[in-house]
Formats: C-alpha cells, structure tokens, sequence
C-alpha cells in the first residue's frame, strides 16, 4: 500500500501501533490503521439423493480440476448468501442450506473456508461461467486425483465418513494437516 485510501497521503508505515502487539500499516497523517485480514471462501456441497455436485473450473487457479463451489465473500454478504451465490454462479444451481460442515484454515496464504451442506432444490443445475463441467458424483465415482483444492477434498472425505457413520457433526481442518 502506498497510498491511505482514508487520506490519500503517502506516509504509510508498517508498526505496531499502541495497544497492539504486531505490525500493521498506519498512515502517519491521519493515523489509520489499515488491517490486513484473512479472506474468507465459502462454499456448498450441493447434495441429490445419494450424489453431491462438484463443479470442474473454468479459470485458473486450478483450471480444468474439480470441486465444491466456492468463492470469497462479497461485503455485506452473510456467509451462507455468499456461499449459495457460488453455487448459482458456478451451477446454476439453488440449494437450501442445512447446515455448516468445515471450517477449513489455509494460514500461509490467510485464507478460512467455510463449507455448508445444502440440498440441491429439485436436482436442477447447469453449467455457469466460471465452470466447463459440472456434475452430481456418487462416493465412487469422485474424481479424488482431479480435485483442485485440499479444502473441497476434505469437505468431501469428512461429508461421505459421516454420512457412512450416520452422523451430521462440523469438521475443523487446516492446510497443511497437522499430525
């Protein structure tokens, strides 16, 4: 950042300001601390029947992989409207959500996902712009070596372990696992 989108001097500093205890950029005019936070994705696992849709992307990263539709926040967007405005976008799908599923926290990149399960109203979907394919998949037939993200991987691994063990329950996650 160069300029205080507040002020517009160009007097940013990295500090820790008073009452804080790290680094952040502070403009030494008007004194605005400018925060750095993580963004935040959310998404839905569309479920029909015994099948969940999963949406192969269209633009990079990860361009012609697979997974949960998903996308970051717009502001004065709840998560769970954030999260099925991505399925409309990438599906065309409309969900009813059920529940949160993950949390899923990718720090080195300050990325949190937040992962839904919704049932897919009336098993309708499409094809939306930011997808080339999208598809409902059985357990057996996810394309598990295709899978664009780690978050989406373990929404699904956690969804299918519950769904076998009869259990609704929300999964914590991060990348890179912790052992």
């Amino acid at each position: 950042m160069n300029f205080c989108p507040n002020c517009g001097a160009d007097r940013i500093e990295k500090i820790i300001p008073p009452d804080d205890n790290r680094l952040r950029l502070v403009c030494q005019n008007c004194q605005t601390v400018h925060y750095r936070n993580p963004k935040i994705v959310a998404g839905v696992l569309p479920i029909y029947g015994d099948k969940v849709l999963l949406c192969k992307r269209a633009i990079e990263p990860c361009k012609g992989l697979w997974n949960v539709p998903s996308g970051y926040l717009e502001n004065k967007e709840s998560a769970e409207e954030g999260a099925a405005r991505e399925v409309w976008e990438e599906a065309l799908g409309k969900v009813e959500i059920t529940g949160i599923h993950a949390v899923y926290s990718i720090a080195r990149i300050s990325q949190v996902y937040v992962h839904f399960l919704g049932n897919l109203i009336d098993g309708k979907f499409g094809i939306g712009e930011e997808s080339l394919e999208c598809k409902l998949f059985s357990e057996e037939e996810i394309p598990w070596s295709e899978m664009a993200f780690t978050s989406s991987t373990f929404t699904l691994r956690r969804y299918f372990a519950d769904r076998k063990a009869g259990v609704t329950q929300t999964h914590l996650g991060n990348y890179p696992e912790e052992k």
